[in-house]
């Protein structure tokens, strides 16, 4: 089930583009319309974006009839997990149907842009379905990107992790928002692989934290395939200045903490190895004077180029 600001089965000439935004790990996905409607309106958006917010049900939520229900746990919705009600289908999938339904000219003759984002949980879908997913580059001239808000891990690459130095470092990572670089992309991290001798983080890099132990959706391609995709596929992530506290569900697993002691720290050393090590050009904006709140996020005047592109 969606949201949507129009309607996806009636022919629509006025949508040039498409926002896709995925709601957190409270599955509110009638907030999340809300937040990227109020930013559609802020940008003068409305007229020509057809605006969805999926819903992933799940566990204790009570589906309506024929609704599929998702896991919520281990390789969740979060991360293209397969149906508990529907075994064949994962949640990648239904994202790439809502894709090609965009797509099809029959029903948005002049679409050429989607925008696939999602803020914490919904930051942790994207950034997997940005390396996983079947359909990019196959919808003719349409074009997708993909924006990361806030998410609390990653599906890293290698099995290497930030040491515990620099801007990684638990000690002071807290204090990364503060001063003359608190609005800048903090660079300072480096990387070695991970002693996983603890047995608490002895899945450290299994799906969907590493590649290791795939199932199901992304269990069909190889590793070199993944990296290849993560490295090509224009994405930009998007991290709350002062999103460097343990709020808002973050994670704090073993495994969780591997990538780094806060969420925005998470992501600059993401971004950083993803950019630098494997040659990718993505983006990365630290959001000013926001922290783990998608309305802050997705309603500030330096996002709206990045989820409404021209």
């Amino acid at each position: 089930m969606v949201y949507s600001t129009y309607a996806l089965d009636k022919p629509n000439t006025a949508v040039t583009r498409a926002l896709v935004m995925v709601h957190g790990t409270l599955r509110n996905a009638d907030h999340y319309f809300a937040t990227a409607t109020s930013a559609g309106f802020l940008a003068g958006a409305l007229n020509n974006t057809v605006i969805i917010a999926p819903h992933f049900i799940a566990s204790p939520d009570k589906p309506q009839a024929n609704e599929v229900v998702w896991p919520n746990r281990g390789d969740s919705w979060r991360s293209g997990g397969m149906s508990t009600s529907n075994p064949t289908l994962s949640a990648f999938d239904f994202m790439d149907e809502i894709l090609r339904t965009l797509s099809d000219k029959k029903m948005f003759p002049n679409l050429k842009q989607i925008v696939v984002t999602g803020h914490s949980a919904g930051g942790q879908f994207a950034t997997r379905y940005e390396m996983a997913n079947k359909v990019h580059g196959t919808l003719g001239d349409v074009s997708v990107t993909y924006v990361v808000a806030n998410p609390s891990s990653y599906a890293w690459p290698a099995a290497v992790r930030p040491l515990p130095t620099g801007d990684a470092n638990p000690a002071t990572a807290d204090k990364e928002a503060l001063g003359p670089n608190g609005e800048k992309v903090n660079t300072q991290f480096t990387y070695g692989p991970f002693n996983s001798a603890d047995p608490k983080v002895a899945n450290y890099n299994h799906w969907p934290s590493g590649l290791e132990s795939r199932t199901g959706y992304t269990a069909q391609m190889s590793d070199d395939q993944l990296k290849k995709q993560l490295v090509e596929r224009p994405t930009t992530y998007l991290l709350g200045q002062v999103d460097v506290l343990p709020l808002g569900g973050f994670d704090s697993s073993p495994s969780a903490m591997t990538q780094g002691p806060t969420r925005r720290a998470r992501g600059e050393a993401f971004f950083k190895y993803v950019n630098e090590t494997l040659g990718a050009k993505h983006s990365a904006i630290i959001v000013p004077e926001c922290g783990h709140n998608d309305r802050c996020i997705f309603t500030t005047d330096v996002v709206f180029p990045v989820i409404f592109p021209k």
